[in-house]
């Protein structure tokens, strides 16, 4: 397995909508474990193929506090959507940014495992928060564009200043 690099926002690259996984092969399995280990080395809950710059709808999730829980995510789409939650959201493409998201309490979800068998699921929570997020980067889509295009500034900003002095 391979630690993978992350794209940071705002790279044009975030902006990329994925493309479905035609065969769900050796190669993609590979891909899942080596973002999994991304994800958990950063450490964070889930990401997305897009954050590593591989254009495919796929991602992985553990919301359990022991890394118990992977959910390797293939082709996931959401097919139903209920209630209302507000959440402090984090992206490890935008680091050590956090704020609060509006997204849907609870949703049903479709995808394809590791095999390619389809499955279905329900999640609530921050398993559903993460889930919305992370298929957000599927579209193209970074949760700071929810903010106010004045938080959206004040955001690059600071990660470009943060870039700046670290280089």
């Amino acid at each position: 397995m391979a630690l993978l690099p992350i794209l940071h926002y705002p790279d044009p690259r975030l902006h990329t909508r994925a493309t479905p996984v035609a065969v769900v092969d050796d190669q993609i399995r590979q891909l899942a474990h080596d973002m999994a280990e991304t994800m958990y080395a950063a450490p964070g809950v889930g990401l997305a193929a897009s954050q590593v710059n591989v254009h495919v709808r796929m991602v992985v999730i553990d919301v359990s506090d022991d890394k118990s829980d992977l959910r390797i995510l293939i082709n996931p789409e959401i097919i139903a959507r209920d209630g209302e939650q507000e959440c402090e959201e984090g992206c490890l493409s935008v680091p050590g940014i956090y704020d609060i998201v509006k997204r849907a309490e609870r949703v049903k979800v479709r995808a394809l495992d590791e095999h390619g068998k389809t499955f279905e699921f329900e999640a609530e929570g921050l398993l559903a928060v993460c889930v919305q997020h992370e298929i957000d980067h599927l579209d193209g889509k970074v949760f700071v564009e929810y903010l106010s295009q004045l938080k959206q500034n004040r955001i690059k900003s600071k990660l470009a200043k943060r870039a700046r002095i670290t280089a």
